[in-house]
């Protein structure tokens, strides 16, 4: 599944943003819990809570244990985004998918570098102000400024502003 779960990741967040959803969930994958708890690092989503086809009661969400998973329910698991809001406006207003299943683009530390300063390296178009850049490294999936602290290149998930 991978790459194209998170493309649909990335335009479910961004529909549910811009529908004021207050919580949202997403199919309870590796990938889609790395990026959305990356996302939940760099400020853009309230809470990060794994659960069942139902949304978990709102006074308990960052306290809330879900039943276990068992191979009769593990279809049913789903991972229940909080998204946030500032000023009436969403934090995350634009998340777009980098990598797409037929075009996966991968970037080494010195153009990673390049794209957090601003400028354009290949593909990749320079970060502006407000801008994450997401990539799946061998350390997991880190925003880029984690990827350049920890000097590992990958490949690039999303944009997020």
């Amino acid at each position: 599944m991978g790459i194209h779960s998170i493309a649909n990741a990335c335009a479910h967040l961004q529909n549910a943003s811009r529908a004021r959803l207050g919580l949202t969930s997403l199919p309870n994958t590796k990938y889609n819990l790395a990026l959305a708890l990356a996302l939940h690092r760099a400020g853009f989503l309230s809470s990060v809570t794994r659960g069942g086809p139902h949304p978990p009661p709102l006074d308990q969400l960052s306290s809330y244990e879900p039943e276990p998973v068992t191979t009769k329910n593990v279809a049913t698991r789903r991972i229940w985004v909080g998204l946030k809001y500032w000023n009436n406006e969403p934090v995350l207003k634009n998340l777009q998918a980098i990598s797409k299943p037929s075009r996966l683009v991968t970037s080494k530390l010195p153009d990673l570098q390049r794209v957090t300063r601003g400028f354009p390296a290949g593909m990749l178009k320079g970060l502006n102000v407000g801008e994450c850049l997401f990539l799946s490294t061998d350390r997991g999936v880190l925003e880029v400024r984690e990827a350049l602290e920890k000097k590992s290149g990958g490949l690039i998930l999303a944009r997020a502003s």
